[in-house]
């Protein structure tokens, strides 16, 4: 797909001059412990957040998709594994967070193999995940092959939302604080490796992300608890903004574009030598055959068949897509509903379906979601 720029200076720059007025009108940061860095709400004097409105309506839909997270309720797994002569380093399992923890999970995954004395490597798996493993590999001196039988437009990540922030990733009985200090360390590898990223090429963009909540505080997940300096937040008061009646707690995020990112991913594989070969294994005899000495298994769901990772298993999002609004510069997050703004269109979700495998849209949950974000938007005249 060829390359663009993202949005045209006449569309970020309201986005811009918010956080510009924001700034100058907010007190010192306070570090809270155990919870986000949080900054002093902004004094009744300052300007009320002026935002437009997303304009939810049916004839705007152009498109519905759904997609399978490859979820693994004790979280991604990035280990080393003998298989005959030899070594495959796992690097799956990500859950809702593929694209976000991409970057973070392949540092780890690198470590592994630079223990080793072999510079060849084969990354089995297209999506974000394996892309970002074949490129931290050739910053380090590796030669590559990325093997896979889909390529983007037709993989997992092209259908994710895509916002940075770690989610659905694991069983929350299952988490344990080992766990959580390697998702800290990916989270803040990844964070900085995306803003290392020309935006444009790569079409990624900073802009607002307000959760909409009846209440004050705001309560990070347990996933974004993990690092809460990367999720400083802003409570803006009810009166403040137009969301009648609801607090809005802002952080600022990043939003990855699939159809631009994974594309010039893959181009950055090539132009720095990797070799994509378009093919599926059905079986580990397949892989052993492999000529590369390391083999980087960054299949996802894949992994449940072809290395008998039975706790694998699918979890279903499906997206209702608006004709793009150039105008919503924001993001927001409202219960379980989500509007993540791109250039390919408004994305619509917040819908889980625990070991779900079917990808047809249900066009029940397709009206769900667009009536709730109706009433999230529905907006005093």
């Amino acid at each position: 797909m060829p390359e663009s720029a993202l949005a045209a200076p006449d569309i970020v720059a309201p986005a811009r001059r918010r956080l510009l007025q924001a700034a100058l009108g907010s007190a010192a940061l306070l570090a809270l412990p155990g919870c986000v860095t949080r900054i002093a709400a902004p004094s009744a004097a300052a300007a009320r957040l002026q935002l437009p409105r997303l304009q939810v309506d049916p004839a705007l839909v152009i498109r519905e998709v759904a997609g399978l997270r490859p979820f693994r309720p004790t979280g991604f797994r990035v280990e080393p594994e003998r298989l005959g002569e030899k070594l495959v380093i796992h690097n799956y399992g990500h859950g809702g967070c593929g694209v976000t923890l991409s970057w973070g999970t392949a540092e780890l995954a690198l470590e592994l193999a630079l223990a080793q004395p072999q510079r060849r490597a084969a990354v089995l798996g297209c999506g974000a995940v394996g892309l970002a493993t074949a490129r931290l590999l050739q910053d380090h001196g590796f030669d590559v092959t990325l093997y896979a039988r889909e390529l983007p437009p037709d993989t997992v990540s092209n259908i994710a939302g895509a916002q940075w922030g770690p989610s659905a990733l694991t069983d929350r009985e299952l988490r344990t604080p080992e766990f959580g200090a390697r998702l800290a360390r990916a989270s803040r590898f990844a964070h900085r490796r995306f803003q290392l990223l020309p935006d444009q090429r790569y079409g990624i963009r900073w802009m607002p992300l307000y959760f909409v909540s009846k209440k004050p505080g705001f309560e990070p997940g347990w996933e974004w608890a993990q690092t809460p300096e990367l999720f400083r937040t802003r409570t803006h008061a009810p009166g403040t903004h137009p969301f009648a009646g609801r607090y809005l707690h802002e952080i600022q995020t990043m939003i990855i574009e699939p159809t631009i990112y994974l594309p010039a991913m893959i181009d950055a594989v090539r132009l720095a030598g990797g070799r994509v070969v378009v093919r599926g294994f059905a079986h580990l005899d397949e892989v052993a055959a492999l000529p590369e000495p390391l083999v980087f298994n960054c299949t996802g769901l894949g992994a449940r068949d072809l290395f008998g990772d039975a706790s694998m298993l699918p979890i279903k999002g499906q997206l209702t897509v608006l004709a793009p609004q150039p105008e919503i510069d924001y993001a927001t997050i409202a219960g379980r509903y989500y509007m993540f703004p791109r250039r390919d269109g408004i994305q619509l979700g917040g819908t889980h379906e625990r070991n779900v495998w079917s990808t047809e849209p249900d066009p029940a949950l397709s009206a769900q979601i667009l009536e709730g974000q109706r009433k999230v938007f529905d907006w005093p005249a």
